[in-house]
Formats: structure tokens, C-alpha cells, sequence
């Protein structure tokens, strides 16, 4: 288009958009940066252009999809519906009792079964009573930028598992058997798809995307539970990869592009120097002096490090930063609180002093590569 602006001719060129369906952006966020040149590919979440689950083969720079599970039906929205029945209602909070769900057993798995049931060709469905958003739909506000949404569970799922419980009630044992039931039925369903896929596609490689691609102790279990032997999961697997997802997806499969990325690391986001650091010390000079802090500046790595490991033996929590942040909700490594894990009373004191957060909630071992058959069996 050209136009005149005191006497000044500019031209603008008017770029293609390309619509990429949600769960195909999943799908490439993680194949299309994977070092697979074929594999299976999966993306499990609640919902996006209302699918839930999708799974095919990428093979090169393209992606064939099988199957799809859509609308209503969505093992994220089963997971999200339980999250909030055990009173934990924020944004994400699935996570939370993934980490609760080992401190029970899973003793109702007859009322998991009646939730979600299992049917061929790796499928699954929900019993629509225990839900709302398939007739009332899912309310969602933001509030102080975080979004907010409404209760998806119905009357019949609390007759069915009784009162749920409130935000800040104590977690009971039934509780926690709860939340290992509904990991367990999550594994169910999940591995129920994946060994179909596996059976319709028999690719060693496994690629998976979208919000349940965060599951880490499912994630775990794919070795034990399932035919496939190599996994990539990017580290933004849900919604935030969508825009890796997207662009690669126009670019590779799209615009028939060949692949030349391969996302080894996460170390994408931003970095401070020293100069920054030490403009930000001078800024907060007054704050430092009335916290009785003292500030060293140690060149040496080799010294940095010795200094570190001996306050971490002594008991000390550090909190370690260095270079460009890590992109994704699982990120570790370059932002980190790192502690010593002989100490039996150090998971309360990060828990309660350091985090301020509930008392189950795990945490990473940081373990030498050569020394993990030590500690790990796979």
C-alpha cells in the first residue's frame, strides 16, 4: 500500500496470517524442535478450538494427525474439576495436588471409574453429570492479571465424593486419597492412549505437548508403562509454547521449510550483568544497610562455587542466579533455591520460611550425571 504523508511515500507490506488450530500448535511446539526426525506426537489439556486431545506421526517437517478427543471431554478439565473439589481453586493449581497426590492411596478409584471411562482406540469420555461446563460453560475473569474461573464440578460429583473442601481446611486423609485416585485414574487414561498410539504408529519416539505434558509423575512412568523408549517434552509444554508451536508450524509444515532448530535447552529468556546487578544494589542501598546485608563480589567461579557448597553444608538455603532465565513452568537450573537434602528438617524450613507454601509440596534433586543409578533405577 502506498500513502503520503507530508510529501513522504512509505510502503507497507501486508504479511499473511496463518490460523494454526491449538492442539496442532502443541504438537509442533514440541516435534518440530525435537532432535526426532519421526515420532509419535500427543497434546493432552483441557481445551483449545475444543479438543482436548490429539495425537499423530511428525515425520520430517511435516505432522499427520490420527485422532482427536473434542468437546466435552477432556482429562484436563477431569483433573481441573478435582482440583477445585479439594480446594484448591487458583489458575494452575493442578500441580499442587499432583505433589499431594503421594501422601494418599487410591482407595476410590470405583468413583473415579464412574468419572471417566475408558473406550477404544485409546479414547476416553467424562459421565457429563459430574460437570457444568458442557451445559453452563466455564466462567473465566482476570483479576490482578491472573485469570479465574469458575467451578466446573457439579451437585452429583459432590453427592458422589461428598463436601468439598474449602480453601483453608485442614487436608484430611481423605483428601489425599483423592488426589492419589485422581492421579491414578490420569495415569489410567493416559497410558491407555499413549500404548494405542504406540500400537497404531510402533515409533520408539515420543513426543508430548499441552498443560498435561507438565504431569511429571506421569511423565515418570512412560519408560515403565509404555512400549516407548525416547521422550521429548519442550519446556513450556503448555499454553506458553503455543507461539514456538505456531511459528514452526507455519515455517516447517506449512510453508514446507526444512527443520534446522533443535530446542536443547531452555536458556531463552533475559540475563543481567554485573553492571546491572550493581546498579541495583546502589538502588536499593538504604534497604540493604537497614537489613544489616553484606554484599562480596567473588570473580573466581571456582571460589563462587566452594563458597556456595560450604554455606549449603552448613544448613544455609542460597538462592543461585546466573545468566538467562529458563523458559517454562518447570524451569531449573538458572533461577534456583538450593539447599543441602541430608537435613530431615530442611524441606519444612524452605516450605514454611522460604516459600511460605503448603508443607507437601516437593522438590528437584540436583544429582552428578554419573552418580544417578545411585539414587534412580531407571
Amino acid at each position: 500500500l502506498l500513502s503520503e504523508n507530508l510529501g513522504v511515500k512509505t510502503q507497507s507490506i501486508c504479511a499473511n496470517i496463518h490460523n494454526v488450530e491449538h492442539h496442532r500448535a502443541h504438537l509442533a511446539s514440541s516435534f518440530l524442535v525435537s532432535p526426532f526426525e519421526s515420532a509419535a506426537v500427543v497434546s493432552v489439556d483441557g481445551f483449545g478450538d475444543f479438543v482436548s486431545t490429539m495425537w499423530g506421526l511428525g515425520n520430517g517437517a511435516s505432522i499427520t494427525v490420527r485422532d482427536q478427543v473434542t468437546f466435552p471431554h477432556s482429562l484436563g478439565l477431569f483433573y481441573l474439576a478435582i482440583t477445585q473439589y479439594l480446594g484448591f481453586p487458583r489458575y494452575g493449581d493442578e500441580y499442587k495436588v499432583m505433589g499431594l497426590a503421594p501422601y494418599g492411596e487410591a482407595t476410590e478409584m470405583d468413583k473415579m471409574k464412574m468419572i471417566v471411562q475408558l473406550m477404544p482406540k485409546g479414547q476416553f469420555k467424562l459421565d457429563l453429570d459430574f460437570f457444568l461446563h458442557h451445559s453452563e460453560g466455564i466462567s473465566m475473569v482476570w483479576e490482578d492479571g491472573e485469570p479465574k474461573i469458575g467451578t466446573v464440578f457439579s451437585e452429583k460429583m459432590v453427592k458422589l465424593l461428598g463436601p468439598p473442601r474449602e480453601i483453608n481446611e485442614p487436608l484430611t486423609p481423605y483428601h489425599k486419597n483423592i488426589a492419589a485416585s485422581l492421579q491414578e485414574m490420569y495415569e489410567m487414561a493416559f497410558f491407555h492412549l499413549l500404548n494405542h498410539v504406540h500400537s497404531e504408529l510402533k515409533s520408539p519416539n515420543l513426543c508430548l505437548a499441552g498443560g498435561c505434558a507438565m504431569n511429571s509423575v506421569a511423565n515418570g512412568k512412560i519408560f515403565s508403562n509404555s512400549p516407548f523408549r525416547e521422550l521429548y517434552i519442550q519446556s513450556a509444554a503448555g499454553d506458553g509454547g503455543g507461539a514456538i508451536g505456531a511459528a514452526s508450524y507455519v515455517w516447517n509444515h506449512v510453508l514446507g521449510n526444512p527443520r534446522s532448530f533443535v530446542m536443547d535447552h531452555a536458556y531463552l529468556g533475559p540475563e543481567f550483568t554485573n553492571d546491572d546487578i550493581a546498579t541495583l544494589l546502589k538502588n536499593k542501598r538504604e534497604k540493604i544497610i537497614d537489613g544489616n546485608f553484606k554484599i562480596f563480589r567473588i570473580d573466581n567461579e571456582f571460589e563462587l562455587c566452594r563458597k556456595t557448597a560450604e554455606k549449603i553444608a552448613q544448613g544455609n538455603v542460597v538462592g543461585w542466579f546466573q545468566g538467562r532465565m529458563e523458559w517454562g513452568p518447570r524451569a531449573l537450573g538458572n533461577r534456583s533455591i538450593i539447599c543441602d537434602p541430608r537435613r530431615s528438617d530442611m524441606k519444612n524450613i524452605l516450605n514454611e520460611k522460604i516459600k511460605r507454601r503448603e508443607s507437601f509440596r516437593p522438590f528437584a534433586p540436583s544429582i552428578l550425571r554419573e552418580t544417578v543409578n545411585e539414587w534412580f533405577e531407571t
